[in-house]
């Protein structure tokens, strides 16, 4: 049938395609009997037995043995009041601010460009000096209606009902898809078209012409309720309980990993200005012919419970190099910790982290004058380079994992004078409109990002692990559902000083990455012209590259060794 915008036949049209979830396979069961429930069942377990004991009196009858449990099971009661509780004062409004309309206007222009290009993925040459990226000068040219079929317009609307529990496109009218730009543009659940002022209204049509340009397609009038977008930091926050015993685990696997580094290493772990951070630097090295210090941001999971290993195997690859690694607490699942609610903004972390690294003497605070273009400092070293051969100039190899590519960013778009280096594994900060990320500068994830750890109905064991004990994690949830900022987290090409150098920056993703679309995010960097620097391994999962079997471990810790 027609759709009723267009009179154009969707029967080829991959968005009107019904989206039929995937049959949930045996490792689902298998991870659900032996890991979810054995760990989700402790609470209801405790309080059944508190509650029975002191109902029945048995209380007065029981051992040393059934005190022991008793005092056990009232201590996850406890517990599990204190997280309700918590969950409770989370549920709320987002508390992030909006962006400016100025900086909304420059994400939106540079989101519908995205895509738009021609630029070819294999067999062609550039010249880094004279690389120029291509693309509409203006935000009209930009937003060119595509036509229907046009394969750009299929893929962006296939993407785009993403937010619409992948309805087919045709079945998303008006009125849900000005709730979910309401949402994106203003934080706010959408009150109707008639009841907004006329500034906001103003801004949700406009932006409504634009997305209708991109897709190719006229979004239906009306409203179709059996069709509810996904409005990330507006709907209720999707928290699972976990019981004391869980975060106590984690609270000793990290205490053990700072004592063995501690004592194995010398490693510092102190706070700078609310920031806690693991450092290590060799006794012998030299600030001014030493190798270049590193900074490591870790993703979400166990902290250093999970990265402590790796760490380990950092050290002891690199022992001449001063290491760096900040803890976020808010993705660790350290309850107890003073941040773990409250993570730090873009705006904190680039200042605590650029404070910090000047602090250290490894990269100056203040920006250097303007220089022009394929100048790469050959001016400010030549002199120190005549006298003194082994002389490097300052800054930072700054090395990611997975949600830890969020605060790499944020220091590329902050202080990209001090980042000389640059290693992304496992990123989630490329492919950004994929999702429909078209104009927020707050709550909207990249499209398996989002999706995967909130959306996705579970269907392998691997879905099941990552959403209990990872994606619905008080803290976890909190930080992606609450506290998102896309137009931060998003990393364009552009904004990687030497992208196309292997020697200046590295990209190591997976294609059997399940959080993200790693095929895509390859595309979008090869497209760029991106091809020595890009390790893509085809049997590779999500995390693997730092485990000591993975022959990209060795790789990585090859790369951060190299000298520049």
């Amino acid at each position: 049938m027609p759709t009723p915008a267009t009179g154009q036949e969707p029967a080829g049209d991959l968005a009107e395609r019904p989206h039929i979830p995937p049959r949930r396979d045996l490792t689902f069961y298998l991870v659900l009997v032996l890991a979810v429930l054995p760990v989700w069942s402790i609470v209801p377990l405790s309080w059944a037995f508190v509650l029975y004991a002191l109902h029945s009196g048995i209380v007065w009858t029981l051992t040393w043995h059934g005190w022991c449990l008793l005092a056990l099971a009232f201590c996850e009661v406890c517990f599990n009041v204190y997280h309700c509780n918590l969950i409770a004062a989370i549920s709320g409004p987002s508390p992030n601010d909006l962006g400016s309309l100025v900086e909304l206007q420059a994400a939106l222009k540079r989101v519908l460009q995205s895509g738009l290009g021609s630029l070819p993925e294999e067999n062609f040459e550039v010249d880094e000096e004279s690389w120029g990226i291509s693309g509409p000068d203006s935000l009209e040219e930009a937003t060119a209606v595509l036509d229907y079929n046009d394969p750009r317009a299929v893929d962006f609307r296939n993407y785009l009902r993403t937010w619409f529990g992948k309805a087919p496109w045709s079945s998303i009218h008006r009125h849900e898809m000005c709730s979910w730009l309401y949402w994106a543009l203003f934080n706010c659940s959408f009150p109707g078209i008639d009841r907004i002022s006329q500034p906001h209204r103003k801004a949700v049509l406009d932006v409504l012409s634009m997305v209708e340009r991109r897709a190719g397609s006229k979004v239906p009038e009306g409203s179709n309720p059996a069709v509810t977008p996904h409005l990330l930091t507006v709907d209720p926050i999707n928290v699972k309980w976990r019981p004391l015993v869980w975060y106590a685990g984690v609270a000793l696997g990290n205490a053990y990993q700072r004592h063995r580094l501690k004592s194995r290493w010398d490693v510092k772990i102190a706070v700078y200005k609310g920031l806690e951070y693991v450092l290590r630097i060799p006794p012998n090295w030299d600030a001014r012919t030493g190798p270049r210090p590193i900074v490591f941001t870790h993703g979400l999971g166990l902290g250093l419970a999970q990265y402590g290993f790796f760490l380990d195997q950092m050290f002891a690859h690199l022992r001449n190099y001063p290491v760096l690694a900040p803890l976020l607490p808010h993705v660790s699942q350290d309850i107890m910790h003073p941040r773990f609610l409250r993570p730090m903004s873009k705006q904190e972390m680039t200042s605590c982290l650029a404070g910090l690294l000047a602090e250290l003497g490894w990269v100056d605070l203040d920006e250097p004058p303007p220089k022009p273009r394929g100048w790469k400092r050959r001016a400010r070293t030549a002199a120190k380079a005549k006298t003194d051969e082994s002389y490097i100039p300052k800054g930072v190899t700054m090395f990611s994992h997975s949600n830890g590519s969020f605060s790499h960013a944020w220091m590329l778009k902050t202080y990209p004078w001090m980042i000389t280096r640059s290693c992304f594994v496992d990123p989630v900060i490329f492919c950004p409109w994929e999702g429909g990320e078209l104009c927020s500068s707050q709550g909207c994830l990249c499209l398996d990002l989002c999706y995967n750890f909130i959306y996705k109905p579970c269907q392998d064991g691997m879905d099941l692990i990552i959403r209990y004990f990872v994606g619905t994690e008080l803290g976890v949830a909190n930080s992606i559902q609450r506290h998102f900022d896309w137009a931060s987290n998003c990393l364009w090409y552009e904004e990687i000083p030497n992208a196309r150098d292997p020697a200046k920056t590295m990209f190591f993703i997976r294609s059997k990455d399940c959080i993200i679309d790693s095929n895509r995010v390859r595309r979008y960097l090869t497209s760029h012209g991106v091809r020595k620097g890009l390790r893509v391994d085809p049997n590779g999962h999500h995390s693997e590259a730092l485990l000591p079997f993975s022959p990209s471990q060795k790789e990585i810790l090859r790369w951060l060794g190299e000298r520049d």
